[in-house]
C-alpha cells in the first residue's frame, strides 16, 4: 500500500487568466473612474432595460425594428428618471417662499438662544439679519483682492465640474442607445475570443452571473419600494406636509446606497424646520429626523438590503456592508453603484473555484 498522497492537480490556466483579467479590469476602473462614469452608468441601465427591448421586439412580431424599440424603452426610462427628479419641484416650491419669509425669524430665535450661552465665554456674536449684512459688506470691502482671486479660482473649478456634469448628462443617453443596440453582439464577439476548451465553462459562468444579477435587481426594486412607503408613512405620522414627495424621492433614490438617505435627510430637515420651528417645535423636528431616518437607515442596512438583496445573491449581511465600503473607497460613486452587482459576479466565481478545488481533492 502506497503511503504517498496523490499528486494535486495544478490550478487550471483559465482560472489564472480569469484572475489576471479581473485584476486588470479593477485596476483600469480605478485609474479611469472619472472618465468611465457615464459608460458605467449607461452599462448598468442597459443591463436593466435590455430585457424590455427584447420583449418589445418579440411583441412586434418581427416587424418592429430594434432601433425603434430601443428609442421607446430609452424614452420611457428618461421619463421615469425625470419623474423622480420632478418630485423635488413641489418640495422646493413649497420650501423656498417659507425660507425667505421665516429666515429672519429663525435667525432671531437662534440668536436669543445662543446669547446666554456665549456671554459667559466673552463671545459676542449677533445673528440679526441686518447686522449680518453690515458685517458681510465690511468683510468684502476689506478683503476685495483676496476674495476676487478666490472667486476666480472657484469659478474655474466650478465651471469645469459643471461642464463635466453637463457632458455626462448628454453622453449617458447616447452611450445607452448604442449599448442597447449592439451590446449583445459585443458580448458574442468577446466570447469568440474564448478558447474552445473553455467556452462551455465560460458560457455557464456568464449564464449563472446573469441569473444572480437578475435576482439582485428584483431585490433592489423591492428595497426601493419598501423604503418609499416607510419614509412617506413615517414623515406623515409626524405631520409633515411634504411627507409623500419626500418619502417617495428618498426611497427611489436609494438605488444608489446612502445617496437617497443623505438627500432625503437634508430636505426633510429643511422642511421640518420651516414648518415646525416658527411654532417652537424644534424638538419635534429633531425627534422626527432621528426616528424616521435613523430607523430607515437601520432598516435598509441591516434588514432590507441584506435580506432582499444579499440573500438573493448569496452574500452575508456583513459582506454586503463590506462590499459597499470597499468599492466606495476604491472607485467612489462608480464603486457604490456597482458594488453589489460586482460582488455577486465575484461570488459566482468563488463558488466555481471552490467546486473545482473539491473535485480535485485540494480541499
Amino acid at each position: 500500500m502506497s503511503l504517498t498522497s496523490p499528486p494535486r492537480s495544478p490550478l487550471p490556466v483559465n482560472w489564472v487568466v480569469s484572475a489576471l483579467v479581473a485584476l486588470g479590469l479593477l485596476w483600469g476602473l480605478w485609474f479611469l473612474a472619472p472618465v468611465l462614469t457615464p459608460f458605467v452608468v449607461a452599462g448598468v441601465a442597459a443591463y436593466v432595460l435590455n430585457p424590455l427591448v427584447n420583449k418589445l421586439c418579440r411583441s412586434g412580431g418581427g416587424y418592429l425594428p430594434r432601433w425603434l424599440a430601443v428609442l421607446v424603452v430609452e424614452l420611457g426610462f428618461v421619463l421615469v428618471v425625470l419623474g423622480v427628479l420632478l418630485l423635488l419641484v413641489p418640495i422646493l416650491s413649497h420650501e423656498w417662499p417659507q425660507l425667505k419669509a421665516q429666515l429672519p425669524v429663525l435667525l432671531e430665535r437662534l440668536d436669543d438662544a445662543l446669547q446666554p450661552l456665549l456671554k459667559p465665554w466673552g463671545l459676542e456674536v449677533s445673528l440679526n439679519l441686518q447686522d449680518l449684512k453690515l458685517q458681510l459688506m465690511a468683510y468684502l470691502s476689506s478683503n476685495r483682492e483676496e476674495l476676487a482671486g478666490s472667486a476666480w479660482s472657484s469659478l474655474k473649478i466650478g465651471g469645469s465640474v459643471l461642464l463635466a456634469w453637463v457632458g455626462n448628462v448628454v453622453l449617458i443617453p447616447v452611450v445607452l442607445f448604442y449599448v442597447l443596440m449592439d451590446g449583445a453582439q459585443w458580448c458574442q464577439r468577446l466570447l469568440k475570443w474564448v478558447p474552445r476548451r473553455w467556452s462551455a465553462e465560460v458560457s455557464s459562468f456568464v449564464k449563472e452571473s446573469d441569473e444572480v444579477l437578475g435576482q439582485y435587481l428584483r431585490g433592489q426594486l423591492l428595497v426601493m419600494l419598501a423604503l418609499a412607503v416607510f419614509y412617506s408613512a413615517g414623515l406623515a405620522l409626524f405631520g409633515l406636509d411634504l411627507a409623500l414627495p419626500l418619502g417617495l424621492f428618498t426611497g427611489l433614490v436609494s438605488l444608489v446606497p446612502y445617496l437617497g438617505f443623505g438627500l432625503g435627510l437634508l430636505l426633510a430637515a429643511l422642511a421640518g424646520l420651516l414648518e415646525f420651528a416658527p411654532a417652537g417645535q424644534l424638538m419635534h423636528v429633531l425627534f422626527m429626523l432621528v426616528t424616521v431616518f435613523g430607523l430607515g437607515q437601520l432598516l435598509e442596512s441591516f434588514v432590507l438590503t441584506p435580506r432582499w438583496v444579499g440573500e438573493r445573491i448569496g452574500l452575508h449581511p456583513l459582506a454586503v456592508i463590506l462590499a459597499l465600503l470597499v468599492f466606495a473607497q476604491l472607485l467612489g460613486f462608480i464603486g457604490v453603484l456597482v458594488a453589489l452587482p460586482a460582488s455577486a459576479v465575484v461570488l459566482v466565481g468563488i463558488r466555481r473555484l471552490k467546486a473545482w478545488l473539491q473535485q480535485s481533492d485540494v480541499l
